[in-house]
């Protein structure tokens, strides 16, 4: 492969809250160990040590920042957090990128009060469109990152997501293969209709978890049955463990302008995630990606 890309870790597979203790350079340091040298940071505190931390790691581990969580305001009123909308935080934030030499900011979700409001969708696109122009003249890029929700059929045949991008025509998408698919797309197909669009992309498998099914040796029971059948069967999964054709993603996404391919695993299901990301790294070594580490 003459061109590649950087496969690297979405943090909120490894977050503080899904840890006993966390410190940056010491999560960095461990996950150099297992093969990785680029994160995206999401669900991190940006405090003044942790992002001094994510700093030593670029400098004593060569490690790579991809981009960073922002948001154009709180996901619902009084939400504590940094904001783009607020000048302080705006300003912190823009530096706060400069030094972990990153030039893209990613929006992990749209506001709740805009989930499946078609004329609060359009407005917080154009919030974000705002910020994309504000943003570019500082030398940031701004990206979306897709659930299953955006997926949302309109009456026109569109989606949710391309009202987003109708309405902030200069924002990116960083495109998650298995919301893509919980969202009833093909995430190859889709990731080549956003082509220009995307230079992040999340690679997380989708498996079907095993349906068990209750005990019918004294009779069968119907409503027993149905509650174990229509079960939420769907999972995250570690790559090479679900069903996706991660091969063809990863292709279409390189296809597609994608620079950063970034694994997350929502949920490990008691597995160590390190553990989780380890497999998934010999998976994409399988596939031939060795040399995108």
């Amino acid at each position: 492969m003459s061109k590649k890309g950087l496969i690297g870790v979405q943090m909120s597979t490894i977050a503080p809250a899904k840890m006993p203790s966390f410190e940056p350079f010491e999560v960095m340091s461990k996950l150099v160990e297992i093969g990785y040298h680029c994160a995206e940071v999401s669900q991190v505190p940006m405090t003044k040590e942790n992002v001094a931390g994510f700093r030593r790691a670029i400098d004593e581990l060569g490690f790579n920042v991809s981009s960073l969580t922002a948001a154009v305001a709180p996901m619902f009123p009084g939400q504590p957090g940094e904001y783009l909308s607020n000048p302080d935080d705006y300003k912190k934030m823009l530096d706060d990128a400069r030094t972990l030499n990153c030039d893209m900011f990613r929006i992990g979700m749209m506001p709740m009060n805009a989930i499946g409001n078609i004329q609060k969708c359009i407005d917080f696109a154009k919030q974000a469109e705002e910020y994309c122009l504000k943003l570019k003249e500082d030398g940031i890029d701004l990206y979306y990152h897709n659930h299953h929700i955006e997926f949302m059929k309109l009456e026109n045949g569109e989606y949710l997501l391309d009202v987003l991008r109708a309405n902030a025509p200069h924002m990116g998408f960083e495109l998650d293969t298995h919301w893509i698919q919980r969202g009833g797309e093909n995430p190859v197909e889709f990731i080549k209709k956003y082509a220009g669009s995307v230079r992040l992309l999340h690679l997380k498998d989708y498996r079907i978890a095993n349906v068990k099914m209750p005990d019918m040796s004294a009779g069968f029971d119907m409503k027993k049955f149905a509650s174990a059948f229509f079960a939420e069967p769907v999972q995250f999964a570690e790559l090479g463990k679900g069903n996706l054709p991660l091969k063809a993603c990863i292709e279409a996404g390189l296809e597609s302008g994608a620079e950063y391919f970034l694994i997350e695993q929502d949920d490990s299901y008691g597995r160590d995630p390190f553990d989780c990301l380890r497999d998934s790294r010999d998976h994409l070594i399988k596939l031939g990606y060795a040399d995108w580490f």
